[in-house]
């Protein structure tokens, strides 16, 4: 009997992103690659890699069911690695936020992932592999005008945590994957936004502006993907992974220096003290 190669689902694989460059990363080593778009993108730079992808969307379960279908078929009812990759970025300030868009946020970053795990679980035990979950360094530090957005990774790592200690005796590893920012086409969703009219944060219009139209000049895609598939490799992967730009400094100076620093930090590095007086 031919041996069964090894496969992995990752979900949010658009051009350009982490989902993308993973799945070549993966099917370079040899994987079976499954991937999801959503609706509306083009699925043309997986297909001519060989690369199966499908379209769904984490947020709806009827979606999901599907798929599951689908990939049972596809690898004989054995999943041996679920990368919970999809997700979106909401930049606003903390007391401006539009609980709406964070509702959508949150459906996608945190219960997209818990959507995953409970459709798919029986095939990861089936198995015995691994769920792995995108997280950020923004669910670490009070990275500026990201509350909302690292509330959702704060709650994904501490989800994972939980999930990990619950998977373990089912011979199911769950890794973390701490991320550094990485030059992908996430903040896309972002370009243009501005501060609603009458902000106390309207003397930082211009830094604001600035800060959503970036281009990040970090990590690659593709080194990101090579670090993180690399480690997923391992019989026993790290609990969890850094990696990325920043990924050090974050790691150490939550680890060793006291929680104001950040505030110290931030303050400086947004120019905050602009504000000053408004209130």
């Amino acid at each position: 009997m031919e041996a069964r190669s090894p496969s992995v689902l990752i979900t949010g694989c658009g051009k350009g992103g982490i989902g993308h460059a993973l799945a070549l990363e993966f099917k370079a080593k040899g994987y079976t690659v499954i991937t999801t778009l959503l609706p509306h993108e083009s699925s043309t730079h997986l297909i001519e890699c060989g690369i199966l992808t499908f379209s769904a969307d984490v947020t709806k379960d009827e979606d999901i069911e599907g798929l599951c279908k689908e990939v049972t078929k596809t690898t004989q009812g054995q999943l041996d690695v679920l990368v919970n990759n999809a997700g979106i970025c909401y930049t606003m300030t903390a007391i401006d936020t539009d609980v709406r868009e964070v509702k959508k946020m949150f459906d996608v970053n945190v219960f997209g992932p818990m959507r995953m795990v409970h459709h798919f679980h029986r095939l990861l035990v089936a198995a015995r592999g691994k769920i792995v979950n995108i997280g950020s360094v923004g669910g670490i530090v009070p990275y500026m005008y990201g509350a909302s957005y690292n509330a959702t990774k704060a709650a994904l790592h501490h989800w994972g945590n939980t999930l990990r200690v619950e998977m373990k005796p089912l011979g199911v590893n769950v890794v973390n994957i701490i991320s550094g920012e990485v030059n992908t086409n996430i903040l896309k969703r972002d370009q243009g936004r501005t501060l609603p009219a009458g902000s106390l944060y309207q003397p930082l219009e211009a830094e604001f502006s600035l800060h959503v139209d970036r281009s990040p000049n970090t990590t690659s895609p593709s080194e990101y993907a090579a670090a993180v598939v690399r480690e997923i490799g391992k019989r026993q992967p790290r609990a969890w992974f850094w990696t990325g730009a920043t990924t050090s400094f974050v790691r150490w100076g939550d680890m060793f220096l006291p929680r104001t620093f950040w505030d110290w930090l931030f303050t400086r590095w947004f120019n905050l003290d602009k504000l000053r007086g408004r209130g």
